[in-house]
């Protein structure tokens, strides 16, 4: 009897063995199926966040009209400051003014294995000035006249009141915006697939953490033409 129990047990030991065997490939085929499943929806993730950053990757550009009137004068003293010239002008100004971002220039940083997509640098904004400057009611002694270091100076000063006039503008803001919603694309994006988005160690936890100061550089002066 004993020996009729030892040969069924012995007879189970391979099937058992068997069993345990097909389990065991069964859980690593399923532990591979589910990694390598997340892998491909990790790398499908990660190609479609390149393909949006470059899509973003544009030149925004937009412009505006400016005008203004200055008073330029000036004299000069003669014969122990008994005498003195002096030179007068009314100087209209239309300007163009265009504000440009780069967005092509922009720099990303993805981490797939931890989901989030970092935004390193923000190229700043490229404002570009082009007055159109006219002379009127010139009025101008002998001895002061009008000369091309005149015309430099009432050039720098406009455009020192039309930088600071424009940096202040709906210009500015209205550019501002288009770059905003160039970076929202990349925050819905990222935000409906689980991932998160950072600009250098700020993370975006909602869209209105796009409006903060830091994310907009100080805008960078372009040379007009002459």
């Amino acid at each position: 009897m004993e020996d009729q129990r030892k040969d069924h047990t012995s007879s189970r030991k391979p099937v058992l063995k068997i069993i345990i065997f097909v389990l065991i490939v069964i859980c690593i085929w399923q532990f591979y199926r589910y990694h390598k499943e997340n892998r491909d929806i990790s790398l499908q993730h990660t190609a479609l966040l390149e393909k949006e950053i470059k899509n973003v990757g544009k030149l925004i550009v937009t412009e505006g009209n400016y005008a203004q009137v200055f008073t330029f004068q000036d004299s000069k003293k003669f014969y122990l400051d008994i005498l003195s010239a002096r030179k007068k002008a009314l100087v209209v100004v239309n300007a163009t003014a265009k504000v440009s971002y780069d967005l092509s220039k922009i720099k990303t940083e993805i981490r797939e294995d931890e989901k989030t997509v970092i935004i390193t640098y923000i190229p700043p904004p490229e404002l570009e000035i082009n007055p159109k400057i006219e002379y009127y009611d010139i009025q101008q002694d002998y001895f002061n006249r009008f000369d091309a270091g005149d015309h430099n100076k009432i050039r720098k000063r406009i455009d020192s009141a039309l930088r600071k006039e424009i940096e202040k503008s709906e210009l500015m803001t209205n550019s501002r915006n288009r770059l905003l919603a160039e970076l929202q694309k990349i925050y819905i994006l990222t935000n409906s697939m689980g991932w998160t988005l950072q600009y250098k160690d700020q993370v975006i936890r909602e869209e209105s953490d796009l409006l903060r100061d830091s994310f907009i550089p100080a805008p960078i002066a372009i040379p007009h033409e002459q």
